[in-house]
């Protein structure tokens, strides 16, 4: 806790500098996305669904799926990687889920109703608050402090036919000029689902609360302080495609944020952050009506962090700088009961106390060396450090590594070039980078966790060398009057794969598990991401854009790597005129032919699926009213993805009506 204090005051103290994003002079990096999300825009007014879940907005990026192992908290996929590889922070803050299955990711702890935009950076781009080889997903909520003065009122609500989900809402706000504060509430309730042809999905149902409150105060024309709390509770969460469901998945996340915006200085913002979360993640069995034997997994995760950031710019030099730390403790047991009582219960750690120190710092220059070009340069160096806490958790790892210690400590890289440049409607660039991560927690102590995709146990491994990947990556796009077009292309080549590998020599735990596989690295492993975006504006009222993504992954000895997306695409006629917008979509694969059965993957077929959806605004003195309704899934396809967990059907026809008051 002493070298944690230092790095807090170290965070404080810490003046690095930054450049102002100045949208007229400084092109937007290409290769990063921005996603409308959540209700506090005005744009979501002309969503396909304004009350969507903070997943299905993410799915529309290029760079993004999503691993379902049910109707709720599905794991975002950058570039065809998992979590272990990517960073997601909610406004810069690192959070740890306390699932060892996976089945709590980050944004499964947010709710549309507290956010604005998702940024989804790509590769070594995404290292602004951390260490990644993938990417990252940056979530933010709406900047109080500049909304209009006065008080606003919002009522939301909402339903959906097929699993009967109820969702309610409301949000009050308040400005004025030295304070304001931003409160909502969203809550979710929905029964089992049925995939097409009527199939009900036992196990599938959920129920969430989720409060959120932002306040600020301005000290001087200046300066300002800001303090928020996200409180998100999810009860009786099925997960159909898993041995064992969610009885309560709870988080609670707070911050608290300094701001400074000088005058008439070269450093134009500086901000800083201190936060503290905690999760709670409870897996059992009690509701299956056939188990074994019951066994209960709870398990939790409390991260205290800081980060403080700094803008400026110097001529033609756009400068950034972030110093950023955090402290995490995560915990995960297992206790077996066993159906004769004269038995003695089983108990284990499955993350064995584990406690992960990180300090960093990341910097970046933005060079517009002329009116269309320029280059950015950055990087980010950390340590990191881990520590098993429990005795019993390391003599428990210390059967496989004896000579195991119980720290192990690691320092991480990352650097990269980009070239950008925009003229004439004609944008094109490209760069080259190279970054490292540390193993995660599953990765580097998990103890026995049993994976259903391929129905083995895994070991971890905490003499694994850092992950390392050299990455190229290249875009070229065009506007032509009405025509935009874009394509973009990124590759990996990833040193020391971190994966499980089977050991014949350990025998499972799990009954009826194929076997254990310990994580090990492979020499190495390619990913190659590519995606294409059109779009035609007939006139101001009509729209028509579509998107193509393939991705292709190989390990050294030239086999498939998992969750690799085949041909994939996305299309969308818009109309939007006067109060009134309507969509027509229609998104789909090609056959994944592409897989490997070692990690439990099959052939999934191709498949088409059409969604439709209106909406109306009505006005009312200072009142608005928006209502949108549709229909997804129109045809009522029974079908399954690549990225679906044991081929999970995904949702039959669906109904929907979302209303909002203001």
């Amino acid at each position: 806790m002493k070298t944690l204090f230092f790095l807090l005051l170290l965070g404080c103290l810490t003046v690095s500098y930054s450049q102002e994003i100045q949208k007229d002079t400084l092109p937007a990096n290409e290769l990063n996305e921005v996603i409308v999300v959540g209700t506090k825009t005005p744009l979501h007014e002309k969503q396909f669904k304004t009350l969507a879940t903070v997943d299905e907005f993410l799915q529309k990026s290029n760079k993004i799926d999503l691993i379902k192992r049910g109707a709720y908290a599905w794991e975002p996929l950058i570039n065809g990687m998992a979590t272990e590889r990517t960073v997601i922070t909610i406004e810069g803050m690192r959070i740890f889920g306390a699932c060892t299955d996976k089945m709590d990711p980050i944004t499964s702890y947010v709710e549309v109703s507290n956010l604005s935009e998702a940024t989804v950076a790509s590769g070594q781009q995404g290292a602004t608050h951390g260490n990644t080889i993938g990417g990252s997903i940056d979530l933010k909520r709406k900047d109080g402090s500049v909304q209009r003065p006065g008080w606003d009122l919002a009522l939301l609500t909402g339903y959906e036919s097929n699993n009967n989900q109820k969702i309610a809402g409301a949000g009050v706000n308040h400005k004025n000029d030295s304070f304001y504060i931003n409160t909502d509430v969203m809550f979710r309730d929905a029964d089992n689902y049925r995939a097409g042809n009527d199939k009900e999905m036992l196990f599938s149902q959920f129920t969430k609360l989720n409060l959120s409150t932002t306040s600020g105060y301005k000290l001087t024309e200046n300066k300002l302080i800001e303090g928020s709390v996200i409180f998100d509770r999810a009860t009786d969460v099925g997960y159909p495609s898993l041995p064992m469901d969610v009885s309560l998945a709870e988080a609670l996340i707070t911050s608290l944020k300094y701001e400074l915006k000088p005058l008439g200085s070269k450093i134009v913002n500086w901000e800083s952050k201190i936060y503290f979360n905690t999760i709670t993640h409870t897996m059992d069995d009690t509701k299956r009506p056939f188990v074994p034997i019951h066994m209960d997994m709870p398990g939790w995760s409390d991260t205290y962090g800081f980060y403080s950031n700094v803008k400026a710019h110097s001529s033609n030099h756009h400068l950034s700088g972030n110093v950023n730390g955090f402290y995490n403790r995560s915990v995960a047991e297992m206790t077996m009961y066993p159906s004769d009582p004269n038995e003695n219960l089983m108990f284990m750690y499955t993350w064995p106390d584990v406690r992960t120190l990180y300090s960093g710092i990341h910097l970046e220059d933005h060079w517009q060396y002329n009116s269309s070009s320029a280059l950015t340069f950055a990087t980010t160096l950390g340590y990191h450090q881990n520590e098993v806490a429990s005795e019993f958790g390391l003599q428990s790892l210390q059967i496989f590594y004896p000579e195991m210690s119980d720290t192990k400590s690691r320092f991480l890289k990352s650097f990269s070039t980009n070239y950008s440049y925009e003229k004439n409607g004609f944008v094109s660039g490209g760069g080259i980078a190279f970054g490292e991560r540390a193993p995660s927690v599953s990765e580097g102590y998990g103890f026995y966790l049993y994976n259903s995709f391929d129905s083995f146990d895994y070991i971890g491994n905490p003499n694994l060398e850092n992950e390392q990947s050299l990455e190229a990556n290249i875009y070229i796009g065009k506007t032509y009057k009405k025509w935009t077009a874009k394509v973009t292309s990124s590759y990996f080549h990833i040193k020391n794969y971190i994966i499980g590998i089977p050991d014949a020599n350990v025998a499972p735990m799990t009954i009826g598990a194929n076997g254990i596989k310990i994580y090990s690295a492979l020499d190495y492993a390619t990913i190659w991401s590519n995606d294409l975006t059109l779009k035609y504006a007939f006139n101001a009222n009509f729209l028509w854009s579509s998107k193509l993504q393939y991705y292709l992954g190989k390990d050294n000895d030239n086999e498939n790597l998992p969750f690799m997306s085949p041909l994939s695409y996305a299309s969308s006629l818009g109309y939007s005129q006067n109060k009134w917008n309507g969509i027509l979509f229609v998104k789909g694969n090609a056959t994944q032919t592409n897989f490997n059965p070692s990690y439990g993957e099959d052939r999934t077929p191709s498949f088409a699926i059409f969604d439709a959806s209106v909406g109306r605004k009505f006005n009312w003195n200072a009142n608005r009213i928006q209502v949108n309704a549709g229909v997804e899934n129109l045809l009522d396809a029974y079908y399954s993805t690549f990225t679906d967990w044991n081929n999970l059907p995904r949702m039959g026809r669906n109904f929907f009506v979302n209303i909002s008051f203001r």
